[in-house]
């Protein structure tokens, strides 16, 4: 994507934003499962922020906190300047900023037909003046996402995986929202599909000057969508830069081993790749390493990786890392 992002304003800021899910641990004791620890970012208006990790490291916690949707353990969102902290806010943020889930099986409900799914963010807004403009509103959001008016009295068991997934885009755009948190929306699907749905997403952007927050594991898919990329570990945030940047000078040695692992299309540039295999499986969040998450796995972790947190950092203009050893590796 190409979005001049040196004259963009920030819409969304996250400060320090912490979820802790406090797990049962027997006779009457709980430990504190530290899914988000202190992360901190912000995106542009217009712009797609990638967010990437592997399975658990929490990044469908980090967009569904920011939305509220999990009470935050600590921390603050802002949007457009005002900070979500109270029900009015968070009313109102909730008509600007929606959500895209990850599996179109499990997020439309089977008993209601596709009008009334599409339709239900208007009903709890109180977003139309009459029933005909309810229908109008339907059909247009219908139309949006590829779909016709012949699917609005039809159920989600009849449609395919990709066009459950269209219906569930076309529900979080009834609000005429800002910024969309799109919680790995391609993943439950085939990889043609992909494909359309991905292209969609853009087009939207462009038509409708949206703002995104695009959660995935595909880092070939979060290159195509994304002007930035920002790598999590185990609750916490290592590596922030553009999307090029990430791609051609990762400094994370954790970014550099998800990079290593990406198929090149190019057999020649594929055999030349090194792969950073990593050894050892993701500690238990509830059983983080010390000091940074990533050193039981790291080939370059030292005293010093064990002893504290390296600090989220900018090392090089709009390219921030956590690493202890980045100006040696």
């Amino acid at each position: 994507m190409s979005v001049n992002l040196s004259k963009k304003q920030d819409l969304l800021e996250v400060r320090g934003l912490k979820e802790y899910f406090d797990i049962n641990m027997g006779f009457f004791r709980t430990r504190p499962l530290k899914a988000v620890d202190d992360v901190s970012f912000t995106i542009r208006r217009g712009e797609t922020l990638g967010l990437v990790g592997e399975s658990g490291c929490g990044k469908t916690t980090v967009g569904r906190t920011i939305l509220h949707l999990y009470k935050p353990t600590a921390g603050t969102v802002i949007y457009d300047g005002t900070e979500i902290k109270d029900s009015r806010s968070l009313k109102e943020f909730r008509k600007k900023a929606t959500m895209v889930f990850q599996d179109p099986y499990s997020s439309l409900n089977p008993r209601m037909t596709v009008s009334d799914i599409v339709a239900e963010p208007l009903d709890v807004h109180h977003l139309y003046g009459s029933r005909k403009e309810r229908e109008e509103r339907v059909l247009e959001l219908l139309s949006l996402v590829g779909l016709n008016s012949e699917h609005a009295s039809r159920y989600a068991h009849e449609f395919s995986g990709g066009q459950r997934q269209r219906i569930g885009i076309a529900r979080a755009l009834a609000v005429d929202p800002e910024f969309i948190v799109c919680d790995e929306p391609v993943s439950a699907l085939d990889v043609s599909i992909q494909a359309q749905v991905i292209n969609m997403f853009d087009d939207l952007q462009d038509r409708l000057g949206l703002t995104y927050l695009f959660i995935a594991h595909d880092l070939l898919v979060v290159r195509h969508i994304s002007d930035r990329i920002a790598v999590m570990y185990l609750g916490k945030m290592v590596e922030l830069a553009s999307a090029d940047e990430i791609y051609r000078h990762p400094l994370h040695p954790y970014s550099q081993s998800l990079l290593s692992a990406v198929p090149m299309p190019d057999p020649k540039a594929a055999r030349a790749n090194k792969r950073i295999v990593l050894t050892g499986d993701i500690p238990s969040p509830l059983n983080a390493p010390s000091g940074c998450p990533f050193r039981t796995r790291c080939r370059f972790a030292c005293e010093r990786c064990a002893e504290s947190m390296p600090p989220f950092e900018e090392v090089e203009k709009g390219h921030f890392v956590a690493c202890h050893r980045i100006g040696e590796i």
